[in-house]
């Protein structure tokens, strides 16, 4: 397990736009499993939407995206010198409203790689159910 502070040293992402809290499994090169914990006080529910606060869809793959850069910035990658930038994303799906309260169980599997350029698969879940699902294409490249 990762905490935040592991987190914080691999990507370069803060607050407000840091989206995962830890890593619950690490499989170097393979896999890796995050969680993010949505409460009232994300800055986005200010305005999406004020009467019925529902995690925007861009955020709960950029909290993918995420977990996907822990998995990419693996033994061999320097984080201080590298940076993992996304492509593309592909075949991108939500399959139901996450609001305050909810967990977000982050799921990312390595695809295929060659070099620096990844393509990985994420699903986020909340209670065991779907909640969406994304292919990315990422490359890891020098700062």
């Amino acid at each position: 397990m990762l905490t935040i502070q592991e987190i914080m040293a691999i990507i370069p992402h803060r607050y407000p736009f840091l989206l995962i809290d830890r890593i619950l499994e690490l499989e170097p090169g393979k896999r890796a499993v995050g969680e993010k914990l949505v409460t009232i006080g994300e800055p986005f529910f200010q305005g999406h939407f004020p009467d019925y606060p529902i995690m925007p869809g861009v955020l709960i793959v950029e909290a993918l995206a995420q977990a996907g850069c822990v998995l990419l910035m693996d033994k061999q990658i320097d984080p201080a010198k590298q940076i993992a930038y996304f492509m593309a994303l592909d075949n991108v799906k939500f399959r139901r409203p996450v609001v305050p309260g909810d967990q977000l169980r982050l799921e990312v599997t390595l695809m295929q790689g060659k070099g620096r350029t990844r393509r990985l698969k994420g699903e986020a879940y909340v209670d065991g159910q779907l909640a969406a699902e994304a292919e990315m294409l990422a490359r890891v490249v020098d700062r």
